[in-house]
């Protein structure tokens, strides 16, 4: 969970190649690292091909030096609140590579999702 870091201190993730400043990033954090809170959460009962239904996605906020830095993901169970704290845990599929209409070997399927702590 590569964010980046910019002159001005801020921090996107996915980075970007221009900041909120309008300028290129100069250092990179790993948000796994960390743990985050649970902002929001909704449950998609209409999930992509492959993707696991019904689906928990959350919005969470990491708190990187003071830095507040939003991301939205999968959460590894349904039993997820507002204000939980979730951290990153690394999923080597998280579809099926199968069931869609691009060929398998152009994507990546792996990434993170959240997990209760």
């Amino acid at each position: 969970m590569e964010a980046y870091q910019y002159p001005d201190g801020s921090i996107t993730y996915p980075g970007h190649p221009i900041g909120p400043g309008g300028e290129e990033p100069v250092d990179t954090v790993d948000l796994s690292e960390y743990t985050a809170e649970v902002i929001t959460w909704t449950t998609s009962t209409a999930a992509p091909p492959g993707v696991r239904e019904p689906n928990t996605l959350a919005i969470v906020e990491f708190d990187v030096d003071g830095e507040p830095v939003r991301a939205i993901g999968g959460v590894t169970t349904d039993d997820v609140e507002i204000g939980d704290e979730v951290r990153p845990v690394y999923v080597e599929e998280l579809r099926e590579p199968g069931a869609g209409i691009r060929e398998p070997e152009s994507q990546e399927w792996d990434g993170y999702r959240f997990e209760p702590v």
